[in-house]
């Protein structure tokens, strides 16, 4: 991966959505993915989409559509405006080519149900990511997502506390401490 180290700990669609900060692409290739997957794993439902060894190129793009398209959907959605049709029929088709089913099986004691999508594992991954965009833009809590407000950070976060001004306190929040302490106590 570069220099750049993904934010995590966001809902997995921000999560997504913040792995193109500025003008880079943490997940420019399948390696990269594979390691933002290592740092997700125990965020993704389907035991299937830890199967990174076999990604390819294609299976990154397909990541790539839903990352645009859910990055266009929640802009949008976060300030109550109505998504662009585009970005939602991404998340759609993503979802539609691996399709999800209550998988039933028995265990020994009990009938367990899991839920299961078809496809190849970059199919079934960028299906699960598109799901998990999908369930961020049809929450409320949407309009509570917000931007960085460090002025050279273009990453969302959802707030757990109203006051959080930043998408890390350890990254643009300390950058911004020592930026104001510099400011107060450079010679005239």
């Amino acid at each position: 991966m570069s220099d750049l180290i993904p934010l995590t700990g966001e809902p997995l669609a921000l999560d997504l959505v913040n792995t193109r900060p500025y003008d880079a692409d943490l997940l420019g290739s399948p390696a990269e993915l594979r390691t933002w997957l290592e740092l997700e794993a125990d965020r993704l439902p389907d035991p299937a989409a830890h199967e990174t060894a076999g990604l390819t190129v294609a299976d990154v793009a397909a990541v790539h559509a839903v990352r645009d398209g859910a990055g266009l959907a929640i802009g949008h959605a976060r300030r109550g405006e109505r998504p662009p049709a585009s970005a939602l029929e991404a998340l759609n088709d993503a979802q539609r080519a691996a399709p999800a089913i209550r998988e039933l099986a028995w265990d020994g004691s009990s009938i367990i149900a899991a839920r299961r999508r078809s496809g190849t594992a970059g199919v079934r991954l960028a299906a699960w990511l598109a799901e998990a965009a999908a369930d961020l833009i049809a929450d409320p809590q949407v309009t509570k997502v917000r931007e960085c407000e460090a002025e050279d950070c273009v990453l969302l976060f959802l707030p757990a506390h109203p006051r959080r001004r930043w998408c890390s306190a350890a990254r643009c929040g300390n950058r911004a401490r020592v930026a104001r302490h510099y400011q107060r106590h450079r010679p005239a």
